[in-house]
């Protein structure tokens, strides 16, 4: 009986202090603030689109910029919720994500429709996607690491979120920046490549998130 207290006594005594996670909610707020503060110093630095004030008179406009902000509100919780192996028992606002994403294109596709006359496509083309993508690197690799100090059952879609937040990131620091009225061409430089951004970000998730 001796030795068994000795045993737990020093194995208590070795025994390293173990900081708790945080809540989800409060993970999700963190990588939020971060993107928002990311966002605002680059634009403090790029600049605002000229007549920014006029084009958020446009209700399509500002539905547009309304929607990019839930998605990257929508990807912060589900990436805090996918960190968690058990989904911290809210599988709901985990593929959150997907009513946002389903609103956004509608939002972007009616957005199309009524621009009409269209306006003229601007001279630049694939410049706008390795701009976004750029600009979302360093989120997505805080976002990754950031990830990885947990323990996600669900690393494919894990990735595929941290990705998706990253991009939504860009894609708005890009629309506030640029003056580009044409919804052509903010569909297929803009929005379209974000397709191709989740499905690396399944890729990556296998590779950098799974244990």
């Amino acid at each position: 009986m001796v030795n068994i207290e000795e045993l737990v006594e020093s194995l208590a005594e070795g025994a390293a202090t173990v900081q708790p996670a945080p809540h989800p909610f409060v993970l999700a707020a963190k990588w939020l603030a971060v993107a928002a503060a990311y966002v605002g110093v680059s634009l403090a630095i790029s600049g605002l689109r000229p007549g920014l004030m006029a084009a958020v008179g446009d209700p399509w406009f500002l539905a547009e910029i309304i929607l990019l902000a839930g998605i990257l509100a929508a990807t912060s919780l589900s990436a805090a919720l996918l960190a968690f192996p058990d989904l911290h028992q809210k599988r709901r606002a985990a593929f959150s994500p997907a009513v946002i994403l389903v609103l956004f294109a509608l939002i972007v596709i009616f957005s199309w429709q009524a621009d009409s006359p269209p306006a003229p496509l601007p001279e630049h083309s694939y410049q706008c996607t390795v701009s976004i993508a750029l600009f979302a690197l360093l989120p997505a690799v805080w976002m990754i690491y950031g990830m990885r100090k947990f323990a996600s059952t669900h690393y494919r879609l894990a990735g595929s979120i941290a990705l998706l937040y990253a991009f939504s990131i860009g894609a708005l620091w890009l629309r506030l920046h640029e003056q580009n009225d044409s919804l052509l061409h903010v569909i297929q430089w803009h929005y379209l490549p974000m397709i191709g951004f989740g499905i690396l970000g399944l890729w990556l998730g296998k590779v950098l998130l799974k244990w």
